[in-house]
């Protein structure tokens, strides 16, 4: 049987500059009434770029996780922008690349239980090569990694981020890799 809840109210107890935080009352299918504590996140694209047998990624500090992260160009979504537009936006900020061809893999819920935030799946190919310019503030080093690395970097730990994980499996799914 298929559940569902329905919202009864939903109240904002943190505005962020990219989050928000409410706190919904819902009723369950079964009658019972609970609280709900919902981050929200105007969602997010990812793209996979792929060149020959080496796909781009970028080595970013993460501030949450006190570490470098190995991860596939991504971004916030602006307000009001595009999931395509903000894809080719975010791969040329953060690798310097513009692409021929982007095709739209598919969305995913990066953490359903608390988050709204979707992620909008991207695969780049028939790259070009320009300059990078990331945000103010954002530290990241773009580069190619071979693909035949790739799953030994996450069988070692290497590669943690899941939503790099994540598209290279959905990827390989459609035969892309």
């Amino acid at each position: 049987m298929a559940h569902f809840e329905e919202q009864l109210d939903s109240k904002e107890v943190f505005k962020g500059k990219i989050i928000s935080v409410h706190h919904d009352r819902v009723r369950q299918d079964t009658g019972r009434e609970t609280l709900r504590e919902v981050v929200c996140h105007r969602g997010a694209v990812v793209v996979l770029a792929v060149e020959g047998d080496e796909m781009w990624i970028v080595r970013q500090f993460r501030y949450v996780t006190g570490q470098e992260l190995i991860e596939v160009p991504a971004g916030k979504l602006e307000e009001g922008e595009d999931p395509r537009d903000a894809a080719l936006r975010e791969l040329g900020e953060e690798t310097g690349l513009t692409c021929d061809r982007l095709e739209f893999l598919g969305k995913i819920w990066p953490s359903p239980g608390v988050y709204n935030e979707i992620f909008h799946m991207y695969f780049a190919t028939g790259l070009h090569h320009g300059d990078q310019h990331p945000d103010e503030g954002e530290l990241i080093d773009a580069e190619r990694l071979p693909l035949n690395r790739f799953d030994a970097l996450v069988a070692s730990g290497g590669i943690t981020d899941a939503k790099t994980i994540c598209i290279v499996a959905m990827a390989r799914s459609r035969g892309l890799l």
